[in-house]
């Protein structure tokens, strides 16, 4: 009877033994998974300036220990971390937009006088392969921005990158959109080219396409742009490897397209036919709150460029090539001041 009663203690000392050890050894490799997640305020720390609403709809307004698996995280390519902005082609989209994004939006506010700079180095991943060749917005997304807080909320600044389906290269331009005298129906974007091809160049039909563009910007490719506003004045510079750097300077004070007559023929050619072609207010955008926006606005979706959606069902459309992604490896945000030709 002792022998047998001895027995059983031991067997269960053992057994008691291996389970707190099995125990132990889980946690400890539960708390080591926890110290090498990443996220994206640990790559790009100024996050604490900015909240973010993301393609499923999901806002929020602390960033710093932030993610969404997805939609906005942390990747690793070649030994360097990158931010990734995600959205679909339909989503949940803002009160003032088609559109959806996972982008960030500046907290703090701000008028062209007072100014303010933002940077990026980034690359585009991918843009919707669906939608209609002969509309402008297809096959493209909005890496930053400035938008207005007041009036009409207008964009006088939107970052583009475009490739269409069967190029290798696509394009990088800016837009200006005029902040409009009296009715905002008869806005417009007049649109500049950085490398390739500016915002009016589009294919013939729904399914015919333009050259490739020789100078173009590749998918996963590198390029950097800095926003600098200072005294009202915009300035723009583009950078990127094996590319001439490119810069522009815009009166955010002073309008250029006060007359009919000052309406250029690219915007004529765009939007006359819809009956957007108004004037801007003599002094564009000087007084009224402004903020940046940063990350992916993906410009397509089923209604304006046909895209296709799958009923929105994200899963569906990130399987099939109905969506936008961009990576950020570096940013900054910060005071304007004064460029290099004027200290």
């Amino acid at each position: 009877m002792k022998k047998s009663l001895i027995i059983i203690i031991t067997v269960f000392t053992v057994f008691s033994c291996k389970n707190n050890s099995k125990t132990e050894s889980s946690t400890s490799e539960k708390s080591e998974i926890k110290e090498q997640v990443k996220f994206p305020s640990d790559v790009i720390p100024f996050m604490d300036k900015w909240k973010i609403l993301l393609g499923d709809g999901t806002k929020s307004e602390d960033l710093v220990g932030f993610q969404k698996a997805d939609f906005f995280y942390v990747e690793s390519d070649e030994d360097t971390d990158w931010v990734v902005y995600k959205t679909p082609n339909s989503g949940v989209t803002s009160r003032t937009s088609s559109n959806t994004r996972t982008e960030l939006g500046e907290k703090k506010h701000w008028v062209p006088e007072e100014g303010g700079k933002l940077t990026g180095t980034l690359k585009v991943m991918h843009v919707s392969t669906t939608g209609n060749a002969d509309v402008s917005s297809s096959y493209s997304v909005v890496v930053g921005q400035i938008h207005s807080d007041e009036g009409h909320e207008n964009e006088p600044l939107k970052i583009f990158y475009k490739k269409f389906p069967v190029h290798k290269k696509g394009s990088v331009f800016w837009n200006y959109e005029i902040n409009t005298e009296g009715d905002n129906s008869g806005r417009w974007d007049y649109s500049t080219a950085v490398w390739g091809y500016d915002f009016s160049v589009v294919g013939t039909s729904p399914t015919s396409y333009p050259e490739e563009p020789e100078d173009g910007i590749t998918l996963n490719e590198t390029f950097s742009y800095e926003v600098n506003v200072y005294k009202g004045m915009m300035y723009l510079t583009f950078t990127s490897d094996g590319h001439c750097a490119k810069k522009f300077t815009k009166n955010l004070l002073k309008s250029d397209f006060e007359k009919k007559s000052d309406i250029p023929q690219q915007v004529l050619k765009l939007y006359a036919a819809k009956g957007r072609d108004g004037v801007e207010r003599d002094t564009a955008y000087a007084g009224e709150l402004q903020y940046f926006k940063q990350g992916a606005y993906n410009q397509a979706n089923g209604k304006t460029t046909k895209s296709e959606t799958y009923g929105g069902d994200i899963a569906k459309q990130y399987a099939n090539g109905s969506y936008a992604e961009v990576w950020f490896k570096d940013a900054t945000l910060g005071s304007g001041s004064p460029p290099i030709n004027e200290e």
